[in-house]
């Protein structure tokens, strides 16, 4: 309330001056804005404070020794560190010829689906296949064991079982449906009046997609590039049941380094880390580009 003058006799309210009231809307406006970053910030650290510490305590695991990992109360900083963990699991386990594995066979699959999805998510978005797109969709959602016994058996009849180029097949089960539906939802977002210039300058289809639909297409090429990549790297069912003892791949090996005897959670930690941190690294490096392709492709235009 404003301070009371007396004029006549009576008293009558003082109302606060003008650069008064718009500082105290400011101060409220700042007020508001810290608020809203504030509770944006505790949101991010409840959704990514669990698996950032299940990582750290995983890296944790892997430079302890068998003893300081099995001791009660747990102990979390390694004194000293080491990296016999990492040395055991490559000299027993052969963790680069997996490393290698899931390399080909992620960037194969990856490459093939880019060579059929993005050619696909075209037409899907130009023809309005909403219907198509959705059984894309249910393909994806479709659990990866209800493949297996049908591919499997295809597989044992041509001769392909416990090679690369089976598990790179199976993999375009994963990767396809996700650069389709990407892309789908990308090329929806651009402006069709560049492509009927094209067209009514006697460009065909195929050369509008390569010359004038691909270029502006690029954050969404990127975005599908990532996801398929990580999703088929990640992948552990096909590489377990496909694949032989020198083609499997790094999430199979993991598994591998369980044994019977005694569960050694140095080694089964290292193999997770080496497992985790190529992809870990590629997000980071990569992160503006994945957020402006998914937010870009997000926005449906006009």
């Amino acid at each position: 309330m404003g301070r009371l003058s007396t004029v006549g006799g009576a008293f009558a309210p003082v109302q606060p001056s003008r650069p008064s009231a718009a500082r105290a809307r400011t101060a409220r406006a700042t007020a508001r804005r810290w608020a809203r970053k504030a509770a944006f910030a505790l949101a991010v650290l409840v959704i990514v404070s669990p698996a950032i510490l299940v990582f750290l305590w995983m890296l944790s695991l892997s430079l302890k020794n068998e003893l300081e990992n099995l001791t009660y109360p747990p102990v979390f900083f390694p004194d000293p560190p080491t990296l016999a963990n990492y040395v055991h699991v490559f000299s027993e386990n052969a963790m680069g010829l997996y490393f290698r594995n899931s390399l080909v066979v992620s960037g194969c699959a990856t490459l093939l689906a880019l060579i059929v999805g993005v050619p696909a998510g075209y037409g899907i978005a130009r023809l309005q296949a909403s219907r198509t797109l959705v059984l894309i969709l249910i393909a994806r959602m479709t659990p990866a064991l209800s493949f297996l016994i049908p591919l499997f058996t295809v597989f044992q009849f041509l001769g392909l079982n416990n090679t690369l180029t089976a598990l790179v097949i199976t993999h375009l089960v994963i990767t396809v449906p996700i650069v389709v539906y990407v892309m789908a939802g990308y090329f929806e977002t651009l402006p069709r009046e560049l492509e009927e210039a094209a067209l009514i300058d006697g460009g065909s289809v195929w050369s509008t997609l390569r010359y004038v639909a691909l270029p502006l297409a690029r954050p969404g090429i990127v975005v599908a590039t990532i996801l398929a990549f990580i999703f088929s790297w990640n992948n552990f069912v096909f590489g377990a049941v496909l694949a032989g003892r020198a083609t499997r791949t790094l999430p199979a090996a993991v598994y591998n380094v369980l044994t019977f005897e005694q569960l050694a959670w140095g080694p089964l930690a290292a193999a997770a880390i080496v497992v985790t941190l190529p992809v870990l690294l590629l997000t980071v490096f990569i992160q503006k580009e994945i957020v402006a392709g998914l937010t870009h492709g997000g926005v449906k235009g006009a």
